[in-house]
C-alpha cells in the first residue's frame, strides 16, 4: 500500500501516519522529518533548507524529490509506505507518479483531511505549549503563512488526484480516534477491491 496524507499544516497528517504505520506496518516518510534530519547533517543543501524551513517556506522541488527518491529505494519501503509534506504541489506529484513508475510501483490513495483553518491555528498553539516550541514552525505567524502557501501551492493537488480517482475527503475535525477509524475504513476498501 502506497498512499498519501494531505492537507494544511496542522490537519493531524503525521499523527494519523504514525498510527498508520504502528496498526499496518506501514513506513512513513514525513518530509519535514527527512528535511530536519537532512539539516542535523549540516550540508550546504541542508542549511538552505533549513532558512527556508524557519521562514515557514516550501523547500525546493529538486531538494526533495531527491530525498525521497533515495529513501523509497530502501529495503523497509518495499512493503508499503505513507507520504506525510509530499507532493506539496503538481510538478512533485507529477516527479511522485513518474518515480513510482520506473520502479513498478503505483500510488493507491490520497487521503485529504480537511480542517477548519481557525481551529487549526488553535491546534499549533496548543502543540507549541505541549513541545514548548521545539519546532521553529510551531506559532501562530508561521502557521499563516504556511496555510497561505499551503492554499497556493498544494491545493492543486486536489484536482489533480481527483482525477486518478485517488482522493479520498475525510473530516479532519473530528478527534483522533473517529479520524483514524474514517482512514481505516478507506484502506481497508481498497485492500478489498472496493476502491
Amino acid at each position: 500500500m502506497i498512499l498519501i496524507m494531505l492537507g494544511p499544516p496542522g490537519a493531524g497528517k503525521g499523527t494519523q501516519a504514525t498510527r498508520l504505520t504502528e496498526r499496518r506496518g506501514l513506513v512513513q516518510l514525513s518530509t519535514g522529518d527527512m528535511l530536519r534530519a537532512a539539516v542535523r547533517e549540516g550540508s550546504d543543501i541542508s542549511r538552505q533548507a533549513k532558512a527556508i524551513m524557519d521562514r515557514g517556506e516550501l523547500v525546493p522541488n529538486d531538494i526533495v524529490v531527491s530525498i525521497i527518491a533515495a529513501r523509497i529505494d530502501e529495503p523497509d519501503c518495499a512493503g508499503g509506505f505513507i507520504l506525510d509534506g509530499f507532493p506539496r504541489n503538481v510538478p512533485q506529484a507529477e516527479a511522485l507518479d513518474a518515480m513510482l513508475a520506473r520502479k513498478r510501483r503505483a500510488l493507491d490513495v490520497v487521503i485529504l483531511l480537511e480542517v477548519d483553518e481557525e481551529k487549526l491555528l488553535e491546534r499549533i498553539e496548543t502543540r507549541a505549549k505541549e513541545t514548548g516550541g521545539a519546532r521553529a514552525d510551531d506559532n501562530a505567524e508561521t502557521l499563516r503563512r504556511r496555510i497561505e502557501v499551503y492554499r497556493k501551492e498544494t491545493a492543486p493537488l486536489l484536482p489533480f488526484y481527483e482525477k486518478q480517482g485517488k482522493l479520498r475527503r475525510l473530516d479532519g475535525m473530528q478527534d483522533i480516534d473517529a479520524v483514524t477509524a474514517a482512514i481505516d475504513e478507506v484502506l481497508d476498501a481498497i485492500e478489498s477491491g472496493e476502491r
